[in-house]
């Protein structure tokens, strides 16, 4: 449908964001490592690769489908970090620059899925 997901600003930016994320939990604490920060980097990760994987799905029904799990990740990172931030893991400067890539990728990523619902006369 889409096939060239790189080309995708969504997806680019879910990369930059999935990076972002990894560098910030690398500093976390060692006993964090299969706990908050393994759960940080999966959904980080699962953010693009969804939106890589809906970008190959033959209909746009699917597309969407799809891309609705990138949004909850997107939306699970989020969360994710605010708990690093309540747990002093990461400070206010920190947490307001990766907030607002996680916001950018979910406005991004519904935008999309909002151009291929089916409301829109985008389903064949």
């Amino acid at each position: 449908m889409l096939h060239n997901f790189r080309e995708l600003i969504a997806w680019q930016k879910a990369m930059q964001l999935a990076k972002s994320a990894y560098l910030l939990s690398a500093n976390f604490p060692a006993s964090e490592r299969f706990g908050l920060v393994s759960q940080i980097q999966r959904a980080a990760v699962s953010i693009p690769a969804n939106i890589a994987e809906g970008a190959g799905r033959p209909t746009p029904k699917e597309l969407v489908h799809v891309l609705s799990f990138s949004l909850g990740s997107a939306y699970e990172l989020e969360t994710e970090l605010l708990l690093a931030k309540y747990l002093m893991y990461i400070d206010e400067q920190q947490s307001e620059q990766i907030n607002e890539e996680v916001k950018e990728v979910q406005k991004l990523v519904y935008s999309l899925m909002k151009k291929y619902q089916p409301t829109n006369g985008n389903l064949q």
